[in-house]
């Protein structure tokens, strides 16, 4: 079996460290670059990211990678988002005033509640392990990043915002907080993205990381 390469685009918003000690962990090579040629031509691509998306979509147009990423989208390579890099997947965010996003899965980011179902304040950020289940679809994970997974499978979640794709097929997987449903997993054709930190998850996490090597 050849050694998956994986391309983790470097724009100096995310835990890059981590993220490349996982797909490494993995067997596979990483690099690190925001060199829109190396990126063009990954058989692979993940996009990381922390903080505010204002701040990294700011950060990726000084880079000339807007249209990059876009790229890869029409060029069917497959790309994760992690986390924040999950959320710049779509249309726009409405942290802090409304930004737009990379428009890859249609859908808007939206601020995590800060009150559960029943009424009773919760923490925000949500920060912890939440386990993954079928999202309201409820079709199986077989041919997804999740193959290898199971239901209710914890992984580890640290944000304030979350995605609302705006077809509900696109959604993948959930988890629960406070009794809403937030998006763990979205995914458009080669366009996938995981709220939570799977090299941060574990067991969990390294499945998936493990799959999108070789998927």
């Amino acid at each position: 079996m050849n050694t998956p390469e994986i391309v983790v685009i470097d724009y100096g918003v995310g835990n890059l460290l981590s993220v490349q000690r996982g797909f490494e962990y993995c067997g596979a090579n990483v690099v690190l670059t925001a060199d829109p040629k190396k990126i063009l031509s990954a058989e692979r691509v993940v996009l990381p990211g922390v903080g505010a998306f204002a701040n990294a979509m700011l950060a990726l147009e000084r880079l000339g990678l807007v249209d990059v990423i876009r790229e890869l989208s029409d060029r069917k390579t497959p790309v994760l988002g992690i986390c924040l890099g999950m959320q710049l997947l779509l249309d726009e965010s409405d942290e802090f005033g409304v930004t737009k996003g990379l428009g890859l899965i249609p859908g808007r980011v939206i601020a995590v509640p800060d009150r559960g179902l029943s009424g009773k304040l919760q923490k925000i950020p949500h920060i912890g392990w939440g386990a993954l289940h079928k999202s309201e679809r409820d079709v199986g994970w077989q041919d997804t990043l999740l193959k290898d997974n199971y239901q209710g499978d914890a992984a580890y979640f640290v944000h304030s915002f979350m995605a609302s794709p705006k077809n509900k097929s696109h959604r993948i997987a959930d988890c629960f907080y406070g009794g809403h449903r937030i998006s763990a997993v979205i995914g458009r054709d080669n366009i996938i993205g995981c709220q939570f930190h799977p090299e941060k998850s574990g067991a969990v996490g390294l499945k998936i990381l493990r799959r999108f090597c070789i998927d």
